[in-house]
């Protein structure tokens, strides 16, 4: 068992981020991981050639399931639906260089953009997109961890990157770039800056907020700059009113975000993207069920909690 858990515990964060990417959710990813070992521990493992094969198929089918049934239940969500944000980076630092195995296990960072475009896609979609585009595993890889033809994955590749992108702005991807919009849009908000935040959004800007019907937001997007830097100013205005409220600029999957903390208890995040130097979208999460992926404000996650015995 020691083994089995050594070996479990190599690819662990890669478990993590294939389940996270494919469902959106932290607390979803972290079952699945539970789950993909739970399968690990029980199975004849003489008879696996490659640890690594199998346990990204245990867990992507165990994902596929998951995101079916999920994808019912979002239907009754309240307001629109948002992936969970994932503190990536500590909260008082500039973006970290990656560590080069370390990137080449966990695939690039998948945006909340992203992640929300993908959610547009089919289950089986999804997991082809999650497999080739974002950890680069060839069509015979991912075949073989989805039970299907080849053929059948180079097409559902093909409809799903297509898919992907032409709902997916061309957002801006320099990370300093990123930072410096991000600091001057929360410099804006806190002071009630409306004419700063009417210079940084574009006026198109599309502000979506995710309070599950258990924190105050917006049911419907915000379309239009000078709504939406209405709307947040009147959010920094409630924003003062709450008790030991901390709001910094981290780094969130994988790009510059503000989150706040109330006390030690994570309040919510905003994540931008940007066009030109210009916000195109706003991203707002304050569902208090969403914020797992933020509380561990001493520095990023290391991967899924360790293993429940």
């Amino acid at each position: 068992m020691t083994a089995a858990l050594d070996v479990f515990a190599l690819h662990r964060r890669l478990l993590f981020s294939v389940a996270y990417q494919m469902l959106g959710s932290v607390a979803d990813a972290e079952d699945v991981v539970q789950d993909a070992w739970l399968r690990w521990s029980a199975a004849d493992r003489s008879s696996v050639g490659d640890p690594r094969a199998y346990l990204v198929q245990i867990t992507t089918r165990l994902a596929l399931d998951r995101l079916r049934s999920a994808q019912s239940r979002r239907e009754s969500y309240v307001g629109p639906w948002l992936p969970e944000p994932l503190l990536t980076a500590p909260v008082t630092s500039g973006p970290p260089a990656p560590d080069p195995t370390e990137a080449a296990e966990l695939g690039e960072q998948v945006s909340l953009a992203l992640l929300v475009v993908l959610e547009t896609l089919s289950p089986a979609e999804r997991a082809v997109f999650v497999l080739r585009e974002v950890f680069g595993m060839s069509v015979s890889e991912v075949a073989a961890v989805l039970g299907r033809s080849e053929a059948s994955v180079r097409q559902m590749a093909h409809r799903a990157r297509e898919h992907v992108q032409a709902r997916q702005p061309r957002f801006e991807t320099n990370r300093r770039a990123q930072r410096e919009v991000t600091e001057r849009f929360l410099a804006a908000v806190a002071g009630g800056d409306v004419e700063a935040l009417l210079a940084a959004l574009a006026p198109d800007v599309v502000l979506i907020s995710d309070g599950g019907g258990k924190a105050k937001a917006a049911l419907r997007p915000i379309t239009g700059s000078e709504k939406v830097a209405r709307f947040l100013v009147g959010i920094a205005r409630q924003g003062a009113s709450i008790p030991d409220l901390r709001i910094e600029v981290a780094e969130v999957n994988g790009s510059a975000a503000i989150v706040g903390w109330s006390g030690v208890e994570p309040f919510g995040s905003v994540s931008l993207a940007m066009t030109d130097g210009r916000i195109q979208q706003v991203l707002v999460v304050v569902n208090p069920d969403k914020l797992a992926g933020l509380a561990g404000i001493a520095g990023p996650p290391e991967g899924p909690p360790k293993l429940r015995r």
